[in-house]
């Protein structure tokens, strides 16, 4: 890249700091024209910054020099006064200097262009800048760190195993090497295999963590569903009356539950009605609970199972609503007009989510890219085993390098330009 860009790392509007970035080769000389010459890289200098004639703001000017800095370029930051007048001048100053806004995420992209970074790295600096939730933040340092390109290094060495084996066999096959080579590696796929199958499987929970976990309130009308939503959301979210069907459509809040964020989602009380505008919010409560990670049955004193009952699963919970009414049955009785019970509810969610998203291991996959990729070199692992079986080592080489390939996507060693946009287009200007 040969053009210089800029953007505002801080939020917009008025604070007591607004901090711009600039990356790109004429970075030194854009500093020197704006009278902040003579920095000594990486220490915080105080520079009077001016053009045109015009004093712009007294700031504090890093410089980093490449290619020691994040995006491996020469690079710089401008520590401003957080006034807009002062954003608005210095940046006016910048275009006028010939450099470019950043497109969003185009730090980082660079970053990963130089060799910074893996995308895997890339990506966790997006999940870190919009991590709600401990979990999300942990799993995001984690990702950070290399955890998620370890896991993937570890695939990806099996691999390379078992094809060098295979690759023997179908180079020198006249020379004194041992009979049915490729036979070898056999094991080796079956263990990559079984890995890969186990990592699909355990996707759910990287991508429940980032995302948000889903709970539904699903019963019938006048339930209390709204009730309970506002009492767990802690503000009036959703309006509650006496009248059945004033819930029409889905309802979403999110929340931190044990250190997990959840998507809460209120939903239309279930029955048959001929009102076409409640009997389509009927639709959406059954199919946004068919989707849910977790159903939440609220049932008042009284109330038959209903179409609720189709809904619910066994791993699912029954909330008792109106419980200073009475209670009958099972599953956890709560008040809200009184507060009882919203705790041992609240204790109960966070141990589910605990359960369901903690876990020993790294996730092996934290968005759909990853599930995508490690899916389709699962396929290429399993159609390599096939072909030695059939003794058809050069296709189970040209399977293996397809898997191999799929793999070193997801951390961008080879084939990435067809992911880049898809990596960096939900990143923040300024990163």
């Amino acid at each position: 890249m040969t053009d210089t860009i800029f953007a505002l790392a801080t939020p917009p509007g008025r604070g007591a700091i607004a901090v711009i970035r600039l990356s790109g080769p004429d970075s030194r000389v854009v500093l020197e024209r704006l009278g902040a010459g003579s920095l000594t890289p990486r220490l915080a200098s105080l520079r009077t910054l001016v053009h045109a004639g015009e004093h712009l703001d007294d700031a504090l000017v890093l410089r980093f020099v490449a290619p020691a800095s994040y995006t491996g370029e020469d690079a710089a930051e401008l520590h401003l006064h957080g006034g807009a007048a002062v954003v608005e001048g210095v940046t006016r100053a910048l275009l006028d200097l010939g450099l470019r806004p950043a497109e969003p995420g185009e730090f980082t992209r660079r970053a990963f262009e130089h060799g910074k970074l893996d995308l895997t790295r890339a990506e966790a600096v997006a999940d870190l800048i919009d991590a709600e939730s401990d979990a999300q933040r942990r799993q995001a340092l984690g990702q950070l760190g290399g955890a998620l390109a370890e896991t993937y290094g570890g695939f990806r060495a099996r691999l390379l195993r078992a094809l060098a084996l295979v690759e023997a066999e179908i180079d020198f096959p006249d020379e004194e090497v041992p009979d049915n080579l490729a036979r070898q590696a056999s094991p080796v796929l079956g263990e990559l295999a079984a890995m890969l199958e186990a990592a699909l499987a355990d996707g759910e929970r990287g991508r429940r963590v980032r995302d948000g976990y889903s709970v539904v309130l699903i019963g019938e009308t006048n339930a209390g569903k709204s009730s309970l939503f506002n009492a767990l959301v802690a503000r009036e979210a959703a309006i509650v009356t006496d009248i059945p069907g004033t819930t029409r459509d889905v309802l979403d809040a999110r929340l931190e539950i044990g250190g997990y964020v959840v998507t809460l989602s209120d939903t239309a009380g279930l029955r048959d009605s001929a009102d076409p505008i409640e009997a389509e919010g009927v639709r959406r409560a059954r199919a946004r609970a068919e989707s849910a990670d977790l159903r939440l049955w609220v049932r008042a004193p009284g109330d038959a199972d209903g179409p609720a009952a189709s809904l619910f699963r066994d791993d699912d919970l029954v909330v008792k609503t109106k419980s200073d009414l009475g209670v009958d049955g099972s599953g956890i009785s709560v008040s809200v007009r009184t507060g009882d019970g919203l705790e041992a509810l609240h204790d109960w969610l966070a141990g589910r989510l605990g359960r369901d998203l903690s876990g020993s291991d790294f996730p092996p996959v934290t968005r759909a890219r990853h599930a995508q990729r490690l899916g389709a070199a699962l396929s290429y692992v399993r159609s390599a085993s096939v072909a030695i079986e059939r003794g058809r080592a050069e296709l189970a080489g040209d399977d293996l390098r397809a898997a191999g390939r799929a793999l070193s996507s997801v951390t961008g060693e080879v084939g990435v330009e067809e992911v880049l946009g898809e990596v960096f287009a939900s990143f923040c200007i300024g990163k």
